[in-house]
């Protein structure tokens, strides 16, 4: 590794690494990469920095993290001269802080932007891999890092008669970057997950008519969104480092109550408690923050009793909020367990079926026949519409991955090898077969269920040890074992099998995509437990890597 390398180079050039992705993990990991000497190019599909936050700009659009951690730790600097305006920030003000940080760290001038990589393929005859571009371009580089996030590629749709649709068609997942105007329209949304309920309400307020089409209805908790408190930012920013440090080492990472960040799980089982102290507790919670009620006691992910008594509080309130007690039975999950579906954070949404320009139409006992030329139809019925929005989620953890061609050794196809038994990985971070290929955030790390920046900040910095302990050797490559594989798959299993996610169709278990896996796709053994995992797998790096 030459430190004296200029990191700018060009397609066509052959490199130590190549970053697919320029959100929050490929940012980092280019500064992190280029820092340590090695020469690096990063790739993006989308036009500028941002990652995800740069194709979802629909109405509404703002990170579900409290905005002072759902932020980067590597620079104590950063830390200290970049100020949150809201408790959880918008979308125009999180590619704003990917500004100031890309600029700072002069991060662009390695990045090809309006570039997508089509694939991977591995030499074993040079031990290099080829990235080969929707440009027909083509790069060489010893390690790569997929940095392509866990909710990056848009689900694929197949509803009958998509492309008849006669006006105007919006998918969430890649909005456009003009404002668009729904002013006297009749409009329809498909999808009531996160991304439909920030959106919905502000459309509500435009529309001529709004018609919501949903199949499963969410447990949405107020969002509690306000603008930041200057003292409580102050004082975070006097003691970033220990919060940090007292985050890495908590299970779930930290959560926001009353202004105040505390960390670990709670040690009350919810059934050990009076009702009326449960309720209080959920009280608090429901006026606190919007994923506290995870942290309100210890067995509410691992207990379907303890489970129902937060999912009997939420439900009340919604049925509170809702004027219609028919539509509001429509909006009220019954038939899986709150929390083992990502929760939505809600600014106004229920209120807004109590407005006369609003319609909700469940699709799940009579799903949408077909997209006609003018709107959607359902069970017979023909809802005539201007415009069509689709809020239908992602391929999460593996679509974005999957959908490169990615060939290791031998000819071994990722998207084959998934297909059947679902991902297959170390740790999260490697495949065995496919050397000095890196994850970060991959299928089967803790990346859908712990603080994301922090996580991918721990696993860049294990990635680019290992590539620090090969740079000598230019034959030298780095893959899990089999056994290893296999072991994680077990343990992941394991402790997903101690909560109650497994009991629900959800995208933790691939069950939002037709024909996808049903595994678990996330690692659910706490933070703490996934550092000393990674330690000991280098530790004995011989049983575990070949």
């Amino acid at each position: 590794m030459d430190t004296s390398k200029s990191s700018r180079v060009k397609p066509g050039d052959d490199l130590d690494v190549v970053i697919v992705g320029a959100g929050f993990s490929g940012l980092y990991a280019l500064y992190h990469v280029r820092e340590m000497g090695f020469s690096v190019l990063g790739y993006d599909d989308g036009g500028d920095v941002g990652g995800t936050w740069y194709w979802n700009r629909y109405p509404g659009a703002r990170v579900d993290n409290e905005s002072v951690e759902y932020s980067f730790s590597f620079s104590p600097e950063v830390e200290q001269e970049w100020s949150w305006s809201e408790r959880y920030a918008s979308q125009p003000e999180l590619l704003r802080y990917f500004d100031f940080v890309a600029n700072k760290y002069d991060l662009r001038k390695d990045f090809q932007f309006n570039t997508q990589i089509k694939s991977v393929t591995f030499s074993e005859s040079t031990n290099l891999w080829t990235l080969r571009t929707d440009h027909g371009d083509a790069v060489s580089a010893r390690f790569v890092i997929l940095a392509t996030g866990i909710l990056s590629a848009p689900k694929q749709l197949d509803f009958p008669g998509l492309d008849t649709f006669g006006g105007n068609s919006y998918y969430t997942s890649r909005w456009p970057h003009e404002p668009v105007d729904f002013s006297g329209q009749g409009v329809g949304v498909i999808g009531t997950g996160s991304t439909g309920v920030q959106l919905i309400p502000h459309v509500a307020k435009v529309a001529r008519h709004l018609t919501v089409f949903q199949r499963t209805p969410s447990y949405a908790v107020p969002a509690c969104n306000r603008p930041v408190d200057p003292e409580f930012q102050d004082r975070v920013k006097a003691q970033y480092a220990e919060v940090r440090r007292r985050e890495s080492l908590a299970f779930q990472g930290g959560v926001i109550k009353n202004d105040e960040i505390t960390f670990g799980l709670p040690q009350t089982s919810a059934l050990s408690v009076s009702a009326e102290e449960r309720e209080a507790e959920y009280e608090r919670c429901w006026n606190s923050a919007n994923f506290t009620l995870y942290w309100s006691y210890n067995d509410v992910l691992t207990d379907r009793a303890a489970n129902e008594t937060v999912a009997e509080f939420v439900r009340a309130k919604i049925r509170a909020k809702v004027d219609d007690p028919a539509v509001a039975e429509l909006l009220i999950p019954t038939e899986y367990a709150i929390m083992t579906k990502r929760l939505c954070a809600e600014i106004g949404y229920y209120e807004t079926y109590n407005r006369d320009n609003v319609s909700l139409v469940s699709v799940k006992d009579t799903p949408i026949e077909a997209i006609t030329h003018t709107g959607v139809q359902v069970a017979g019925r023909k809802y005539e519409l201007d415009s069509l929005i689709f809020a239908t989620g992602f391929d999460a953890m593996t679509g974005a991955v999957t959908n490169i061609d990615i060939e290791g050794r031998e000819g071994r196809q990722i998207r084959e090898e998934w297909a059947t038994h679902g991902p297959r990985t170390y740790l999260g971070l490697m495949s065995n077969g496919f050397p000095n290929l890196f994850y970060v955030s991959g299928p089967s790390s803790p990346a859908a269920l712990f603080a994301p920046i922090m996580l991918a900040e721990f696993q860049i910095r294990w990635i680019v040890a290992r590539m620090q302990e090969m740079h000598s050797d230019p034959k030298r490559t780095l893959e899990p074992t089999t056994a290893a594989e296999q072991r994680w798959i077990e343990q992941s299993k394991e402790a997903a099998d101690r909560t109650l996610l497994p009991q629900t169709d959800s995208w933790y278990m691939g069950a939002n995509i037709p024909g996808k896996p049903r595994v678990i796709q996330a690692y659910m053994g706490g933070f703490v437990n996934y550092q000393h995992l990674c330690a000991d797998a280098v530790a004995n790096g011989s049983k575990d890597f070949v």
